[in-house]
């Protein structure tokens, strides 16, 4: 996902195989949602999950270019839950780069 600090929009990236079509456009245009949105939902969870001292944090993993959530001791700033888990997600970058190492010795 990325995000474009030109507008107030986040950008929702569609995989596809073909070139850029008409409807292709307009079904990235239907996935883009407001960062004020974003925002103020983040914010309400934020609310919610106040009494028990914690909030969450938004994280972009490097390699993947994904985004997982933390949860944060308010206190103490100790993550105390990760979603997935930057470990997994480490770990199945590690295993998607050796799956693209096996692909191109055999070509």
């Amino acid at each position: 996902m990325a995000v474009d600090r030109t507008q107030d929009k986040i950008d929702i990236p569609i995989k596809s195989n073909q070139t850029s079509t008409n409807e292709e456009m307009e079904q990235r245009q239907a996935q883009q949602i407001s960062k004020e949105k974003l925002e103020k939902t983040i914010e309400g969870m934020n609310q919610f999950i106040k009494p028990s001292q914690t909030s969450l944090k938004f994280q972009l993993h490097e390699k993947l270019n994904e985004y997982f959530v933390q949860i944060v001791d308010s206190k103490t700033n100790e993550v105390i839950k990760e979603i997935p888990s930057k470990k997994f997600l480490d770990m199945y970058a590690t295993m998607m780069e050796a799956i693209g190492l096996l692909v191109d010795q055999r070509i």
